[in-house]
């Protein structure tokens, strides 16, 4: 469903590339099993690489003037990446150790950046040939179809994608555990994260870990089904300066996310972190 966006060729192309990389991902996973673990380690470098390829090549052939953010190679330094402009954003393989170790978890993400935010983007799951995606100016869809985030309103009833570290993270951990049906983690965060746009997961919680091209594809994607989506401070979830910086995020229905927001990130017995909702 990309006919009336403004970005409905840059959503084309990323849903088209992506899927051609989870390609290449899916024919190297498929010889996992038969080789030692050694062995696999190669293959599944390999594997990154050549999806990583596969998307700058194509890229650079139909966006030549765009500029490039990728895990693996960097393609440009984050340094060197105008805040304006446009900058594709990617993951050649995101749940890298998901995939390493033969669970079928884990993506590709590639999302467009212009002057400094999210305006389209593709997660797909080659495991499921499911395909999420999103413009800024549309719906979310998964293989087209549109999507949308869960609609609780009690914490209480959330299934959340749940990943916490740092100071009193027990805490924090047992605190929200407490308040909502159950927790879960994925090793996939631009999947988890995608996950929340279509109700899988009501919420996803991150407190580090994830870099711009963790978010640019699946924070748009969740937004734009209905989901709120923030940084794990609660402040915007994109932030064009971040580049491989690692940083949190925090997704799901208006109707929880502000009590979420506070009991992910409050003191143990004094309350929030300076700054944070209480």
């Amino acid at each position: 469903m990309t006919g009336g966006s403004a970005w409905a060729a840059e959503q084309a192309f990323a849903i088209e590339t992506a899927a051609a990389a989870g390609a290449i991902l899916m024919d190297r996973y498929e010889r996992l099993e038969q080789i030692d673990h050694k062995s696999a380690r190669d293959v599944v470098t390999e594997a990154d690489h050549l999806s990583e390829e596969l998307v700058i090549a194509a890229i650079r052939d139909r966006f030549p003037g765009d500029a490039i953010l990728a895990e693996e190679s960097g393609a440009h330094p984050a340094a060197s990446l105008p805040v304006n402009g446009r900058i594709w954003v990617i993951d050649p393989l995101d749940g890298t150790v998901n995939y390493a170790n033969g669970l079928p978890v884990f993506c590709v993400s590639i999302g467009v950046v212009v002057n400094g935010w999210p305006v389209a983007g593709a997660v797909f799951d080659p495991t499921r040939a499911e395909t999420f995606a999103a413009t800024a100016d549309g719906p979310a869809t998964l293989n087209g179809r549109v999507i949308r985030a869960s609609s609780k309103e009690k914490l209480s009833d959330g299934v959340i994608s749940l990943s916490l570290a740092g100071r009193s993270v027990a805490t924090r951990a047992r605190a929200i555990r407490k308040e909502i049906r159950i927790a879960r983690s994925m090793g996939s965060a631009a999947l988890g994260i995608a996950y929340v746009a279509n109700g899988r997961f009501d919420a996803f919680v991150q407190e580090s870990g994830l870099s711009a091209w963790d978010v640019a594809a699946a924070g748009l994607i969740a937004e734009r089904a209905g989901a709120t989506v923030t940084a794990f401070d609660g402040s915007a979830w994109y932030d064009p300066g971040r580049g491989s910086s690692a940083a949190g995020s925090i997704a799901g229905p208006a109707a929880f996310h502000a009590r979420l927001l506070a009991l992910a990130n409050q003191r143990q017995g004094r309350g929030p972190w300076p700054g944070q909702p209480g």
